[in-house]
Order: C-alpha cells, then sequence, then structure tokens
C-alpha cells in the first residue's frame, strides 16, 4: 500500500502536543513503516510591536494535523487512540478519505515558502479602508493606494481639509478600520 495524506482533527491549541505524541506512539508501536511525516501546517509572521519586528509561527488550519500513513485498522487505531484527537476529516467515522495529491503538494509548498520568506501578520491591500492609530494623522481614515511588505509600509490616501493626501505610514500605525 502507498502512503497518502489524511486530516486529523485534534483539540484547538494542541496540534503540536497531538503531533509529538503521535510520532511517540509510532515509535513505541514499531511502525515507522506504516508512517511517513506527521505535520502541523504553520507559517512564520513577522509583526511589528514597539517598535521592533518579531517572529512567530501562525497555523494554516488551526486544531488539525496532517498524517501522511497507510490506513488499515492498526493505524487507524493508534492514531484514533492517541490524547486529544477527535477523529479524521473526510469520508466516513470508520473509513476517513485521504487528500488528494495536489491539496497535499500545494498545503506543503505553502509550509516550505511560509519558513523562507515570513509574511507580515496583517495583510493590507489596495483600495481598502484603514485608520490611523498614531502620529500626526491620528485618528483619521484613508483608503491604502499602496503597500510595501519589505518595508512594512503603507502609501495612504487620507482625507484632510476635504482634500486627498497622499501620506506614507508604517503597518504598526495604522489598523483596519
Amino acid at each position: 500500500m502507498a502512503m497518502r495524506w489524511y486530516v486529523v482533527h485534534a483539540f484547538s491549541g494542541f496540534e503540536k502536543k497531538v503531533a509529538a505524541a503521535l510520532k511517540e506512539r509510532i515509535e513505541l508501536h514499531n511502525m515507522q513503516d506504516r508512517f511517513g511525516e506527521v505535520l502541523v501546517p504553520t507559517e512564520e509572521v513577522v509583526e511589528m510591536r514597539a517598535g521592533q519586528k518579531r517572529r512567530s509561527e501562525r497555523k494554516f488550519f488551526p486544531g488539525y494535523v496532517l498524517v501522511q500513513m497507510e490506513l488499515d485498522n492498526a493505524t487507524w487505531h493508534l492514531v484514533k487512540e492517541t490524547p486529544r484527537v477527535m477523529g479524521f476529516i473526510g469520508g466516513k467515522a470508520d473509513a476517513p478519505a485521504p487528500i488528494t495529491e495536489a491539496e497535499a503538494a500545494t498545503i506543503l509548498q505553502r509550509v516550505e515558502a511560509g519558513t523562507e520568506a515570513p509574511r507580515p501578520k496583517t495583510m493590507f491591500e489596495p483600495g481598502e479602508m484603514v485608520r490611523v492609530i498614531d502620529g500626526p494623522f491620528n485618528d483619521f481614515n484613508g483608503v491604502v493606494e499602496e503597500v510595501n511588505y519589505e518595508k512594512s509600509r503603507l502609501n495612504v490616501a487620507v482625507l484632510i481639509f476635504g482634500r486627498s493626501t497622499p501620506v506614507e505610514l508604517e503597518f504598526s500605525q495604522v489598523e483596519k478600520a
């Protein structure tokens, strides 16, 4: 049998503990030949706090763990009886359906991209309304015209005395309206 990717539903906030417990149980029961990777899909994000860049991890799918395995009775029971596991996603309760190879490749590619180049925690798009929360234009509303993720800055068109004025601000100086 070939190994396929299955999605396991875990308690939210316990994804890493479930993954570690699963790896431990696989070794304890000598089933390394039937299991591949056990993965919590995360990406690295950067946010500005107190003027400093902070890196943290964000989960794509909170509450889910991806497991590469050959499905049979023994492996199904091993996963199902792991603490803080609620069950499999997809298919029936006793016969879970694997995700497609294309879906698995997309998720793995996103995990890989997330470790190479961290993304900002908050995403802004041109045309989006924002409220300035810091600096000389405090409490003004504006429309995002341009976003520069490398420098963590935005160009915002702020209405001052009825006129649209372009202002360059940092991500930390604005919030979504």
